[in-house]
């Protein structure tokens, strides 16, 4: 059998994605040379963004995949090179679509993407694991989804979703969200130099992390963007609500009046700040009898909290806040978000995790509307 020629293996190497950046290496300029040897032995050289690049073997393995499909080829080394500045900037311009000033992509009135920030009243009634049991679940559905951690004291997305100890690459000023269940996931737990660190800012530190997780992140084309907000109406809600006027926003509580009532007032920030209620999800809604099933239900912490917060916010706004779903109590949640394997992958015919994809999919079937865009609309002349 005659030996590949070059254009036939950089044809496959086109259809390797580079594994944070999810876009073809050939196009992002990471193939330096191609040498194919008489004998058909192949070798790459790829240039890593960075020499520390995590996703090092995985490149790897899925080149020589690529690469061993070529009819003719004997056998493949991947040899790994490093960018240069130059390089490295020429990528950060490529990817900012040109632009080199930093910017929000999904403030601008072009975005097609969705952005739904999951907030509470008050903190321990599960924000986080909604938050990422909803993406896990939209991923399900085909979805492309990145999910930002703005909970910036009480950052728990990371440990939830398995990859506590995760460093994104960068790339010039540029920072690659880490990759991990088919999401895109960042944190300021993943900035931190160390795990252990407390983060002690006060709003203007606030809101300039939120802004660099938002513009300096590499998101690509998401369809969803899911916001885990700290609980309150605090400094973040409002920086929130001032770069993403656009986003709207879910609203998790628990069945008791105490929760129900502080639930209230997270909806109602987002209010002020121009942003609509998609609706209210709540969360330990109950307790399936173990004896005689979930026709049974106990209620461990009351009930009545999530149709208070629907009811009072639809009358305080103008407009039906619905209840997306009612999510029960269940072990296995919990210890999910302790091992990093979110119950709607890890036990997906649970009462709970049925209960989050069909909030999921009821979130991702919105429309994106039209509160916090431009319209670019010129009055007529008479």
């Amino acid at each position: 059998m005659a030996s590949p020629s070059v254009a036939q293996v950089q044809s496959a190497l086109g259809t390797v994605n580079d594994p944070e950046i999810k876009r073809p290496i050939t196009e992002l300029g990471m193939v330096e040379t191609v040498s194919v040897a008489a004998n058909g032995s192949v070798t790459v050289t790829i240039l890593l963004t960075v020499a520390a690049c995590p996703m090092r073997d995985t490149l790897t393995r899925d080149v020589t995949t690529a690469v061993s499909r070529v009819p003719g080829v004997t056998g493949v080394d991947v040899a790994m090179g490093v960018m240069s500045p130059e390089q490295r900037s020429a990528l950060q311009v490529q990817l900012r679509g040109g632009q080199t000033q930093r910017e929000i992509p999904f403030a601008s009135s072009s975005s097609l993407t969705k952005v739904f920030a999951v907030a509470s009243g008050k903190g321990g009634v599960g924000k986080s694991s909604v938050t990422v049991n909803l993406a896990v679940a939209m991923v399900r559905q085909g979805l492309s989804v990145g999910v930002l951690d703005a909970d910036v004291y009480g950052h728990s997305v990371p440990q939830m979703l398995g990859v506590g100890d995760a460093r994104p690459t960068q790339v010039e000023d540029m920072i690659m969200p880490v990759p991990v269940l088919g999401l895109k996931v960042i944190s300021i737990g993943m900035l931190k130099p160390r795990r252990d660190q407390v983060v002690a800012w006060r709003g203007p530190m606030l809101d300039r992390a939120l802004v660099q997780m938002l513009s300096d992140v590499y998101w690509g084309d998401l369809d969803v963007l899911l916001l885990d907000l700290p609980p309150g109406t605090g400094d973040v809600a409002i920086s929130l609500g001032q770069h993403l006027a656009n986003a709207e926003v879910v609203v998790v509580t628990t069945p008791q009046e105490a929760a129900a009532e502080v639930a209230e007032r997270a909806g109602t920030m987002a209010s002020m700040m121009h942003q609509r209620v998609a609706g209210v999800v709540e969360n330990m809604s109950y307790l399936p009898c173990p004896h005689c099933g979930p026709a049974h239900r106990i209620e461990l912490f009351g009930s009545g909290g999530a149709d208070r917060v629907a009811k009072t916010l639809t009358q305080r706004f103008g407009y039906a806040v619905p209840i997306l779903g009612r999510v029960p109590l269940d072990e296995r949640l919990r210890a999910g978000g302790d091992t990093g394997e979110p119950i709607v992958s890890a036990v997906p015919d649970s009462i709970a995790a049925q209960e989050l994809v069909n909030v999921a999919e009821t979130l991702a079937g919105r429309s994106r509307g039209l509160a916090g865009r431009q319209l670019d609309l010129t009055p007529a002349t008479p």
